[in-house]
């Protein structure tokens, strides 16, 4: 992924900052639940884009929203201006950017795998959390669903849950969570891979998943030890000694 804002959002997404894309409610509903339990009171998400997601966590005494695209930044400043406790700004990982006053917890939803070098992006990352704080990531699972839709939006990578770990080892972070959720979203993208249909997300289809797929995929991942899914949800914390230190 290159520095340099305008457009990003597009072309990291395949999504417009003005159209919005089609709404995911339980989809994003279901990511919080399992993603902020391991978030302290102030947080970042870098690569927030219209901030759908990051709108979850405005009851935090402090939230930065942050993205590369400056029209992704305009819609989120809109969308926030009613909460004095939300900044939103330009922040490129691409040219090293961190928090000059850290934060409990960073967050980047679909982030890493935009980078060729994710263990030193990881690092910068840490930079902008206090010492013992935490990273958490979700990221895309698994090589076999990689297909035109990875490629058309720039990703390296899809990773499993020993990759994870390995990128957040080298780049000096405690492993304390890394495993695959969605399993019934895996299963879907990979038929489509494999049907060569894994292109741009169709809204329709989208909506069909949010509404029947979601619920049964929450059920499953409560008893159920889930061995596959569409994502791999990482979460890894910073030494006490300070911000982690790339081997």
């Amino acid at each position: 992924m290159t520095s340099g804002g305008e457009g990003a959002f597009a072309r990291a997404t395949g999504r417009e900052a003005e159209e919005g894309g089609a709404d995911k409610p339980r989809y994003r509903r279901y990511q919080y639940e399992l993603i902020s339990p391991f978030c302290g009171p102030s947080m970042l998400e870098v690569g927030a884009g219209l901030g759908e997601f990051a709108a979850q966590f405005t009851d935090r005494r402090r939230l930065v929203v942050s993205d590369v695209d400056p029209d992704a930044v305009e819609v989120m400043k809109a969308r926030f201006a009613s909460h004095p406790n939300v900044q939103a700004l330009q922040f490129d990982l691409g040219a090293g950017a961190c928090l000059d006053d850290p934060v409990d917890t960073v967050v980047a939803m679909n982030v890493l795998e935009h980078f060729e070098d994710d263990a030193a992006v990881l690092s910068l990352l840490s930079r902008s959390v206090r010492p013992g704080g935490t990273v958490v990531l979700w990221v895309p699972a698994y090589m076999a669903l990689y297909g035109d839709f990875d490629r058309r939006v720039g990703h390296f990578r899809r990773y499993t849950p020993a990759t994870m770990r390995q990128v957040a080892q080298r780049a000096g972070l405690e492993v304390l969570v890394s495993r695959p959720v969605n399993l019934l979203g895996g299963v879907a993208w990979w038929a489509a891979v494999r049907l060569g249909r894994a292109g741009t997300p169709k809204a329709g289809v989208v909506g069909l998943y949010d509404r029947v797929i979601v619920p049964v995929t929450k059920v499953l991942d409560r008893v159920l030890p889930i061995p596959f899914g569409q994502s791999v949800l990482g979460v890894f914390r910073v030494p006490q000694s300070g911000h982690a230190r790339r081997d």
